[in-house]
């Protein structure tokens, strides 16, 4: 097999079931056109929002916002697939019409110019083509997925069941950073600042006594969600109902959260190579200028209304506080890879752990990583950091 040039061979999936499916799109899109193809040999997998997994066409294009029209992931463009729970062989698999009817894991195969070689390499077969349908060995796993069904532990559970390395935090650090209610009891546990809340299960309405201990305005979010989405601020109580409902399209548990005058502040970290303390970005402000009054979803994707300061004007002394805090709630929250942790900045000089987030957006433009380019780590290097990160850890207990 001499002269065969090695790639890693590394499946990245978005879009997915959650209502944040056409961000994870663009997210991919700014991926696709950034990684490394001498390094990496790329399969776009795309998740359609009923749950359907499907090999797309590698172009970023595609995947890219067209004036206000976010993409989707159109299926009819590629071929289905699933991912096989058993590690050692090949990952993704066909289904549908085409697809070999013997076992595919009993297939034999042999490594080819752009199939990897070595430890690190899918050492399962590679099922010869069916009707132009093959399956798939893969090297590690890129999952650009927003929100529920993604994010949230689901797909890093499959993932590790497949053996297979993959971007980001694990399944119990994915889980607890998607539900606000466990994120914010584990940061509070580990001494960090949080501020006030109420949690609504599914059936239960906000008591009195939480309606004077939080205050007016309050901020009703979805207790699992991501971008904005199904988010009110609510002014006047009469209003709360309202605000609930429109959460609850997205997610039955719902947080409540008392409004924190400041300043929104944000840092990305950043797992170091080889282990040790977690690196963190220079900070980020959101200036918004909405009418909803917040960072909503129109003010994050449709409105030249947001100004991102990157980096934020801050004393030094307040912006390596806010780093240092960034670094403890991701170690707080035994996150891995990479995370987003958004602060508030009040006018007392106070700071204030707001969220943190497992798979940040990942356009060029988006916060993180413009966060990082400031802090001199360009977005190809940022993505080849985060899949030898993946590669380096491996799947399994660790």
């Amino acid at each position: 097999m001499a002269g065969f040039r090695r790639r890693l061979r590394v499946a990245l999936l978005f879009g997915g079931r959650s209502t944040e499916h056409e961000i994870s799109c663009v997210s991919a899109s700014g991926v696709l056109s950034a990684i490394d193809r001498q390094r990496y040999e790329v399969i776009p997998v795309g998740i359609t929002q009923d749950g359907g997994w499907v090999v797309l066409p590698d172009d970023p294009a595609a995947l890219a916002p067209n004036g206000r029209e976010l993409p989707r992931v159109r299926p009819e463009r590629g071929r289905g697939v699933v991912l096989s729970p058993r590690p050692g062989g090949a990952a993704l698999l066909p289904v549908g019409p085409g697809a070999p009817a013997a076992d595919p894991l009993g297939a034999a195969g042999e490594p080819g110019p752009d199939r990897p070689l070595g430890p690190l390499a899918g050492t399962g077969p590679v099922v010869p083509a069916a009707a132009g349908v093959a399956a798939l060995d893969v090297d590690v796993v890129f999952p650009l997925l927003h929100g529920p069904f993604g994010e949230d532990g689901t797909v890093q559970g499959l993932l590790e069941m497949a053996g297979l390395p993959y971007v980001g935090s694990g399944v119990f650090a994915s889980a607890a950073a998607m539900d606000k209610q466990h994120m914010k009891t584990l940061l509070a546990a580990a001494g960090l600042p949080v501020g006030p809340y109420a949690v609504l299960r599914a059936g239960e309405a906000l008591a009195e006594a939480d309606r004077e201990r939080l205050g007016l305005p309050v901020f009703v979010k979805p207790a699992r969600g991501g971008s904005s989405i199904g988010i009110s601020r609510v002014d006047a109580w009469a209003d709360l109902d309202t605000a609930v409902k429109s959460a609850r399209q997205a997610d039955p548990k719902v947080l409540v959260e008392a409004a924190i005058v400041g300043r929104e502040i944000e840092c990305g970290v950043l797992e170091r190579l080889g282990g040790g303390e977690p690196e963190v970005s220079v900070p980020a402000e959101i200036v918004v200028d909405s009418p909803s009054g917040f960072y909503d979803f129109e003010a994050k994707y449709a409105s030249s209304a947001t100004r991102l300061a990157v980096p934020a004007d801050l004393p030094a002394g307040t912006a390596a506080e806010i780093r240092s805090l960034a670094a403890a709630a991701f170690r707080a929250l035994d996150c891995a890879g990479l995370a987003r942790v958004d602060v508030f900045l009040t006018p007392a000089g106070s700071v204030v752990l707001n969220e943190v987030n497992t798979m940040p957006g990942f356009t060029p433009s988006s916060l993180f990583p413009r966060m990082w380019a400031a802090s001199g780590v360009p977005y190809p290097a940022l993505v080849d950091r985060l899949i030898q990160l993946a590669i380096e850890r491996g799947s399994g207990l660790r």
